[in-house]
């Protein structure tokens, strides 16, 4: 796989470049007035940023790697985040349940991180608007449903700024937007709560904020359906907003191959000051492929008679019964070890962080660290194996109460591997 260096040839400048600003100025940047910006929150002074407002403390982490739990935190501790060596953990939080009155530290996703950031872990959250699920139109910048959504946000930034390492201001916004909004709402909204969380953090932490800022996540760059005008925009409102950091991405894709088209894309059109995250990051879409076709054959060989397979059991009819009656942790591996569609790829996320790594530009990146209870219901053939991509794997592996939690072949290895001293926060 080649690195995905971009060439920076090919980079555009943009307003921080053209002014002369340093990377180093841009990556210790912290909390800035408001003085001197447009009303999109962007700096109209031609000056490069106050370095002072930025805490001594706050993190700029460089090539770090983590874990992801999503929105579902169980088994998610300090014990099992120190069992892979990781120092980072991410997830994120649906804004709908603040709205009808819960309070954002209530929020599992929230109270989860702020405890682990209380016991020195990196922490990144991202704030959900899903309003293709629920069938909503995205909201104009000053609507009534717009000031609804704002107000949702300030309740989630007063739980958790100045706490959280990086908060990620929307989580899928493409996948979360009816298809027909994404070039006319989209941007328009997240610039809009861009700008509003800018101005609460400049309110509210004069003296420097912890919390740095990226956009949401881009999906399915390697499908030339989804490239547009509006994911261009995506990028250049990114690298026009001195306050955002940069962005973030994530690529569930079928091969390597496919994954190295984000950092193609991407790349060459972020400014050279800012960094991209990867919070989410697998080969799910390859392992769905599999769901329809039968067990390999040395595998049921090996362990049909005492788990009642047949040649022609499927391998999703497998999943589901993992599921409801899980295995021990050697017919699992085994299961992972026979299966040539897994073997031939138990490299994946190594690979890819050592790719991501190279450019010299990933903040960080996390990996799906538990299999969610929903990983795990209502499994067909036509199912995403979400349960494939865990470090570890208690839903489909039976395992004492007392006992570490089991691990997925190869996966985990390969996570502590890449794991190192320097991205460790300091002890505050």
């Amino acid at each position: 796989m080649q690195s995905g260096r971009a060439p920076t040839s090919h980079a555009p400048l943009s307003r921080r470049q053209l002014f002369g600003l340093s990377a180093g100025a841009l990556l210790t940047a912290g909390c800035t007035g408001s003085a001197d910006r447009d009303d999109q929150g962007n700096d109209t002074s031609g000056k490069p940023e106050s370095t002072e407002s930025a805490k001594p403390h706050a993190s700029v982490p460089d090539g770090a790697l983590g874990a992801n739990f999503n929105e579902d935190p169980t088994y998610v501790d300090k014990a099992a985040l120190d069992g892979l060596g990781t120092g980072w953990v991410r997830g994120f939080t649906v804004l709908d349940r603040v709205k009808e009155g819960m309070a954002a530290e209530r929020l599992r996703a929230v109270d989860s991180l702020l405890n682990l950031h209380g016991q020195g872990f990196g922490t990144i959250l991202a704030l959900k608007f899903q309003f293709r699920k629920e069938g909503r139109t995205v909201p104009a910048p000053g609507s009534r449903e717009m000031r609804a959504e704002l107000a949702a946000v300030d309740k989630v930034l007063e739980a958790v700024l100045d706490k959280v390492e990086i908060l990620t201001l929307g989580n899928e916004p493409f996948l979360e937007t009816r298809p027909q909004e994404r070039r006319t709402r989209l941007n328009a909204f997240y610039q809009a709560v861009t700008k509003h969380v800018v101005d609460y953090r400049d309110e509210h932490f004069r003296e420097g904020c912890r919390t740095r800022l990226y956009m949401g996540a881009l999906n399915h760059l390697d499908d030339p359906a989804m490239l547009s005008d509006a994911t261009e925009e995506w990028i250049d409102f990114v690298n026009r907003t001195s306050q955002l950091d940069g962005l973030d991405m994530h690529p569930h894709v079928t091969s390597a191959g496919a994954a190295q088209k984000y950092l193609d894309y991407v790349l060459p059109r972020l400014d050279g000051g800012k960094k991209f995250l990867v919070t989410e990051f697998s080969l799910v879409n390859h392992y769905q492929r599999q769901m329809p076709k039968p067990l390999s054959t040395p595998f049921v060989t090996a362990h049909g008679k005492e788990l009642g397979l047949g040649r022609d059991t499927r391998v999703w009819q497998f999943l589901k019964a993992a599921a409801e009656r899980p295995l021990t942790e050697e017919q699992w591996r085994d299961f992972l070890r026979m299966s040539p569609w897994f073997e031939d790829h138990k490299h994946f996320m190594r690979d890819q962080v050592t790719a991501y790594r190279e450019t010299g530009r990933l903040a960080v990146a996390t990996y799906g660290v538990v299999q969610g209870k929903a990983s795990v219901r209502d499994l067909t053939e036509k199912t995403k194996p979400w349960m494939l991509n865990s470090l570890y794997v208690p839903r489909t592996v039976r395992h004492a109460r007392s006992a570490p939690l089991p691990r997925t072949y190869a996966l985990s290895d390969d996570f502590a591997a890449l794991q190192r001293e320097q991205d460790r926060l300091p002890k505050h």
